[in-house]
């Protein structure tokens, strides 16, 4: 009997002993591997296979910066398999995610291909895999903030503009109620008050033009354009201005010339030039429309002799609400937004607008825009055909000169 509790007492601690060492044995293979994969520079296979389905620039890289794996869009920011990253900003944001242990974002300025390319603004979210391994995944939001910026500067600038008609108009009201027994006082604030009603109107109009051409990314009412017509109807619509200006609106080039595009767009992104032309240019002086065909483009060009935009405005008179002359659009009653009106435009329909200029000789404005087939009336037929024509015909050499 005693024996054999001895040996039930044996066989007990015998298994405790065995357990004992089986559980050393799972607890000291687990940490192994824990330092294994803590110290491997091997990048997991889940995280290769990810990086290749992404469209986001993606890397992971390892305590020497060296790029181990890669998305295929990372090649655009210069990351190559194998290579070191060349960023020091991205270096410190590895460097800081794996020394934490946790994940970082940053925004950091990046450039694309070689060094004259533009920096970009991206958004980096560095991961640590491992204590060598980070992953760092980039988005490109330059252009989501270049937007949120313009709207800003849309907005502040839209409320600057408006104060200046707005208060006019209620000073003037109140300038009329306080002489109602006065009626030529009357009637001089009351046409003051017109003026500044109109200008008023032509500001929320311009503004809503512009914000529509912005906010659309196609042409609501695409036809077969004359540029004979849009011409035309730009000149007819700016005859009084040029007359209370003394200015002598002239117009010639090839005649018989379509686009594919909406009229009333066009006519006045044309008219908009017309009427910067007309106002920068000086009593008894010309203004010129030459349009001609250059290859596939027909060219559109305004020209006037007036006083010119010095090269460092060149750059920004397609901005919103950008005047090189300050004092002049003052007196002139511009609003800063025709050219932009006039670049958005053309842009809808596919071209481009080019400036020349020089101060005190004047300014060119040329529209390009894709040449179209001139439609031809069918009298067997409901519906117009088109048919093709020769780029022939006569031209005007290129005028010089116009302002914004």
């Amino acid at each position: 009997m005693q024996h054999t509790q001895l040996s039930l007492l044996a066989l007990l601690v015998g298994l405790v002993v065995g357990a004992s060492v089986v559980g050393l044995l799972v607890l000291a293979l687990r940490a192994r591997n824990r330092s294994m994969s803590q110290t491997s520079v091997d990048v997991p296979e889940g995280i290769a296979s990810m990086l290749g389905a992404m469209d986001d620039p993606a890397i992971v890289c390892d305590m020497s910066s060296t790029v181990l794996a890669l998305s295929p869009p990372a090649e655009v920011f210069g990351l190559q398999a194998g290579e070191v990253i060349k960023s020091d900003d991205l270096r410190r944001v590895a460097r800081v995610a794996r020394d934490t242990g946790a994940g970082i974002s940053e925004n950091l300025r990046l450039r694309r291909g070689a060094a004259p390319a533009e920096p970009r603004l991206v958004a980096v979210r560095a991961t640590p895999i491992s204590g060598r391994l980070a992953l760092l995944v980039l988005r490109d939001i330059t252009e989501r903030e270049r937007v949120e910026e313009m709207r800003r500067d849309f907005v502040a600038n839209t409320s600057h503009e408006l104060k200046t008609p707005v208060g006019a108009v209620s000073l003037l009201a109140e300038a009329i109620e306080s002489a109602a027994d006065d009626p030529a006082q009357v009637r001089h604030f009351a046409s003051r008050l017109q003026a500044e009603v109109t200008r008023l109107g032509g500001l929320v109009n311009r503004i809503l033009n512009l914000s529509r051409l912005q906010a659309s990314d196609e042409l609501r009412d695409v036809r077969d354009v004359s540029i004979d017509e849009v011409v035309t109807s730009a000149v007819e619509a700016h005859t009084v201005q040029a007359d209370q200006a003394q200015v002598t609106v002239v117009r010639g080039g090839t005649k018989g010339l379509w686009v594919r595009g909406e009229p009333q767009i066009l006519t006045e992104a044309v008219g908009n030039l017309v009427a910067n032309a007309i106002a920068y240019s000086p009593q008894g002086s010309k203004v010129g429309i030459g349009v001609k065909l250059d290859d596939a483009v027909v060219e559109i060009a305004v020209t006037d002799r007036g006083i010119g935009i010095p090269e460092a405005d060149q750059a920004r008179v397609f901005e919103r609400f950008y005047r090189a002359d300050q004092a002049r659009s003052r007196r002139t009653g511009g609003t800063g937004l025709g050219l932009s009106i006039v670049k958005h435009a053309v842009q809808r329909h596919g071209g481009e607008v080019r400036l020349w200029s020089r101060p005190d000789r004047g300014s060119t404005f040329t529209i390009r825009l894709p040449l179209s087939e001139a439609p031809d009336v069918d009298t067997t037929r409901t519906k117009p055909r088109r048919k093709g024509r020769k780029a022939a015909g006569a031209q005007n050499p290129p005028v010089k000169g116009d302002t914004a």
